[in-house]
Parts: C-alpha cells; structure tokens; sequence
C-alpha cells in the first residue's frame, strides 16, 4: 500500500479539490501518454524524493529487486521471440513429418503387406502383422504407434528447440498494507513495452477465469467427439480402402485425445496467452493475493502456475504468507508442495518486514465522514439516505433496476441503479449464495456502490462475513467510491474470531449451482484432476489465523477507500469510465479518419 505524504492539487472530485493517487492513476496511464517510464526503484525513489511517499528500508528494498528483473526481462523478451521462432519452425517440419510418416504407414497396409519406416523386415513385420490377443486392452495398438511414430519424428526433425532459462521472479510477502501491491504495480507499469505476454491478475479474478477456462475446455472434450464425424469425412476421400481409411481415422482422434487428456497445461497455455493471439516473447503473470482458500485453488494454483513457470513464465507475486505457510490446513498436501518447490525453484522470496499499515498512515486526518455512517441511528439512515439521492441527482438518470450479467450464464438483478450507481443492501449481497464472479459484476458495473444495514460480524453469520470480505475487495480492486450505513465503525466489524475459525460454507459451491454442478467438481473429474475426497472435502477450512489477515485486510482497504486520495481516483481507474473514454478516444479518431 501507498505511503502519501502531500500531493499537489490537480484535479477534483466532488465539492473538494484535493489531489488525485497518483501513483495509481500513473501506473493505469495508457502507454502512448508516457514516451518512456521510469524503472520501479527510480519511481519510487522520485516520489520519495519529491516528498510523495516517505522512504521505507523495506520498500527500496524490494524497488531494488523488482529493478534488477526489469533489466533481465529486457535481455529475456528478445531471447524469447528468437526461440518462438525457432519452435514455429519445428513445429511445423514436425507436423509435415508426421503427415508424411503416416501416409507411407497407410500405403503400405493399402499394400496388405506394412512395412514400418525403419524397414526391420523380420520379427517387427511378424510382430506388426499378428493376430492380436482378444485380451488386449482397447487403445494400446494406437498407444504402441503413436509412441512409434513420436520416436521417428524426434530422429528426423530433432528434439523440441529448448527454451532460454527464465530469470527468477519475485514473491513478495508481508503484512497488511505494507506495499506488496504498490511496489507490484510499479513493476507492471514498467513492463509496457518490454513484455509482450502479460498479464495482472487478483486472486479472486483469476481462480474464476481459470473455473471457467476449466470448464470450456471440459466441454470442448465433450465436442470433440462431435469432431469425428469430420475427421471421418475428411479422411474418407482419401484414395485408400475402408479398412485403412477407418485406421487413419483413429489414429488422428487418438492424436487429439493425448493432446487434450490433461485439462490444466491446456487452461495454463489459454490463461496467460488468449487475449494477445498470436504474439511472440516472455511472458510476464503479476499475481496479486496468491490463497490457497480451498482444494480447487490449491489444485489449480500448483498445476496452473507449475506449468506456467515450466514453459519460462516470470511470475511476480503478492501474499501475506510466506510461500510455505499458505496451506496452513493442510489439504492435498503432497500437491501443494510441489507448487511450493516449484515457487522456490523461480522465485526469490522477498519479505516486506515492516510493521505499519500505510493505508491508516494516509488516511489520518483525510477520512471522508460523509461516505461511511454509523452508527444506525435515525440521524445516520437519514444523512445515508439524502447521500443516495444527492449522488444520483448528480448523475441525472432515473432510478431503475437492471440484470447484470454473471460469470458461467447467471445473472445477478440490481433492484436501484442510476448511470453508473447501484444502492443494494448487506443482506442481498452477502446473505445468500453469492460470490466473486457476482460482486465482480457489480465492480465493474458500477463506479458507485451504496451497501446499507452492514451489521457487526462474528461467528453467528461467519458467512456473511466471508463474503463481504470478498466483496470489499472487489470493490477495492475495481477501485469503486463506496457509500455504506453500519452497526459500527470500521475498526469493530468483525468481532468473534477468539471464538474460532469463520467457515466459509458456501462460497465454494455457489459458482455451480445454476449448471447442476458441472464446474469445479465435474470438471475436476473428468479432467482426472482429483478433487481430495467428498464434498465436504472441498470446503474451505480457513484458519483463525488466516481470517485475522481477510479481516485486517478489509478494514484497511475501507479506511483508505473513505480517504480523499482514493476517491479522487474514481473517475480515472474505474472501468466504466475508462470504458466511456476508450469509446470518446475511438469515436475522435474515426472522425480524423
């Protein structure tokens, strides 16, 4: 988190003119505004100079660090596109080698007589021309040739092109409000134009793309049984007989299947590379709030992130945990430690040591009382009330209620909403089966969000707990200006953690409940990915100690989301606003055109 001192007054927002956090609207900028930016250590040494944050050992500490990968990253990117082109190449010597290879396998069974490509005249040809065992198992003939076939290949065209060794990443842990994320995105900022491949990704965000990446490719399995009716027609205008065509024929959807058995390689290579195409370099994932919060994320982290970091991915990470502490709880403990071997292998793990949570350090003396009312008295409800209608006569549109669309084809309805505004209260949002993928909705929606009647939390609705948790930092991330009325003040909301762990009961089953269970569950097991036993398995079985982080974290993200500086920031880094300015940004050049 960031450390402000003062800032100059440039822009506004509401009725005060106070400045804007700059860091976050420098590091959100589009590349084109900034002709060159500045390495992580130099920003921040600058800003500290300038008198914006004050200095912390910590902090340069690790600016120093993310400075050092910058310059490796730079050396890499070019040695990474001389090796994307040099795979291109093989792959496509391969694909033609393999075409050749099993048409000569065809012409010669066309023959009756085959002859495999390396010519062994005498035991192979009896060996390939035998009856076979009635007791031999389905798909091992097809297991025998594709090994065959990949073994001549390897002899004719070589080995796959080995890919430069990547430089070690970061993971950067600590406390609370300590500027894990700050110094991260520093780094990111920095990249632009560096890293082609790159990608910045929440917690939150990020195991909900990887459901869903989970599921689309469990479907496309499920497709591509569809898929061989095509292959059989494409196949069948080849000039062979039946027998040998329907032999082609398996031999290509048998070579689909092996390339489609493990479901997460294939979700890891679409998570990082989809929305770039087809672009050639290092690859680059910044990973905020790593978890292990349940079974999925302990299961999809160390296959998804293992095989990013294998293929030369460079992974910079935040957490509260040291890598070895994060699965305090102990589930699917043999594969939890190979991603933490594999962390360790590519990262260097860095702690923030410092004690101070810098979001109180800001908001001393700033806190906007006219966004948070408590307690709920009739002096309060009426002060939050009057906001609300104050807020959407500013805005100017008429009250409505709108169905917002979900994640995984839900939807989520908003009974008041106005141009960018939505009034809900605590129980809609966190006391039923809602999420993530819901309050992500919400946060990207809208740039202005009033949640009324938020009780104090304890063990008695550890539920609800959770999942306001989860919605604060949605709301957080998305950079939102929140309006909320509550029992108490933000320092006394969560009570009751001495009395025991909060369960989180729900939180992992309600993103399946609309497609009758077809996603994290089903699509672990048809991925032959295991999910760690029974159902009640995959309950997140969070410790008191890691509730203490969640609930720390939540209050200091509320105080600093009451502070003038972030709320100067709404304007500028809420979606839907940059959205409204890449729309005018469109619509300015059409019109030069």
């Amino acid at each position: 988190m960031k450390k402000f001192v003062s800032l100059p007054q440039r822009f506004s927002y509401g009725p005060s003119r106070i400045s804007i956090d700059t860091l976050r609207f420098y590091c959100d900028l589009p590349h084109s505004s900034l002709s060159r930016r500045p390495g992580p250590l130099a920003y921040y040494k600058g800003l500290v100079n300038q008198g914006k944050l004050q200095h912390d050992p910590y902090q340069e500490k690790v600016a120093f660090e993310l400075e050092n990968l910058l310059g490796r990253l730079k050396r890499y990117e070019k040695d990474m596109e001389e090796y994307h082109a040099n795979l291109a190449k093989w792959e496509e010597n391969r694909e033609n080698e393999r075409w050749r290879l099993l048409m000569e396998e065809a012409e010669a069974k066309q023959r009756g007589a085959f002859t495999p490509v390396n010519k062994s005249r005498t035991f192979f040809r009896r060996w390939m021309t035998r009856k076979q065992p009635e007791n031999v198992e389905p798909g091992v003939g097809k297991w025998v040739s594709y090994l065959n076939r990949e073994r001549k290949l390897d002899a004719l065209v070589g080995q796959r092109p080995t890919a430069p060794p990547a430089p070690k990443g970061l993971y950067l842990y600590g406390n609370v409000g300590s500027g894990k994320t700050m110094l991260m995105d520093m780094f990111y900022s920095a990249t632009e134009g560096i890293v082609k491949h790159r990608r910045r990704s929440h917690f939150h965000e990020a195991m909900l793309q990887v459901h869903d990446l989970m599921h689309k490719v469990w479907k496309s399995q499920v497709e591509e049984k569809s898929l061989q009716s095509s292959i059989s027609n494409w196949v069948m205008n080849l000039p062979f007989d039946t027998k040998i065509k329907e032999w082609l024929a398996a031999e290509e959807r048998y070579q689909q299947e092996m390339q489609m058995k493990n479901i997460l390689p294939v979700v890891a290579d679409k998570f990082l590379v989809d929305e770039q195409g087809h672009q050639k370099g290092a690859r680059l994932l910044c990973f905020d709030e790593i978890q292990t919060v349940d079974v999925f994320a302990v299961v999809a982290l160390s296959g998804i992130v293992s095989r990013l970091l294998s293929t030369g991915t460079i992974l910079v990470a935040t957490s509260n945990r040291a890598p070895r502490d994060l699965n305090q709880d102990g589930m699917q403990r043999e594969i939890f430690l190979k991603f933490v071997d594999s962390l360790e292998q590519h990262c260097e793990n860095v702690l923030i040591g410092n004690e101070i949570d810098y979001r109180r350090y800001i908001a001393q003396g700033s806190i906007d009382r006219d966004h948070y009312f408590w307690p709920l008295d009739r002096v309060k409800i009426k002060e939050y009330e009057n906001m609300w209608e104050v807020t959407t006569r500013q805005y100017g549109g008429q009250v409505t209620s709108q169905t917002l669309p979900v994640m995984f084809g839900r939807t989520l309805e908003v009974p008041e909403s106005c141009n960018g505004v939505a009034r809900l209260t605590f129980e809609y949002l966190c006391g039923r089966p809602v999420g993530a993928a819901d309050y992500i909705a919400v946060a990207k929606s809208y740039h202005t969000v009033f949640i009324s009647n938020i009780p104090v939390m304890s063990m008695r609705i550890r539920d609800k707990a959770r999942r306001f948790i989860t919605l604060v930092d949605e709301l957080y991330n998305h950079h939102c200006c929140l309006f909320c009325s509550a029992d108490s003040s933000i320092d006394d909301l969560f009570q009751g953690t001495e009395e025991g762990a909060l369960f989180d009961l729900e939180s992992f089953q309600f993103e399946t409940e609309i497609e009758g269970g077809k996603l994290r569950r089903d699509v672990l097991a048809e991925g032959s990915v295991s999910s760690g036993g029974t159902q009640a398995g995959i309950i997140s079985l969070l410790s008191g100690q890691e509730e203490m982080f969640a609930f720390q974290r939540a209050v200091s993200r509320l105080i600093e989301m009451q502070t003038p500086l972030y709320l100067e920031g709404v304007p500028y880094l809420h979606p839907y606003f940059q959205s409204r300015q890449q729309s005018s940004d469109g619509l300015s050049a059409n019109t030069l055109q």
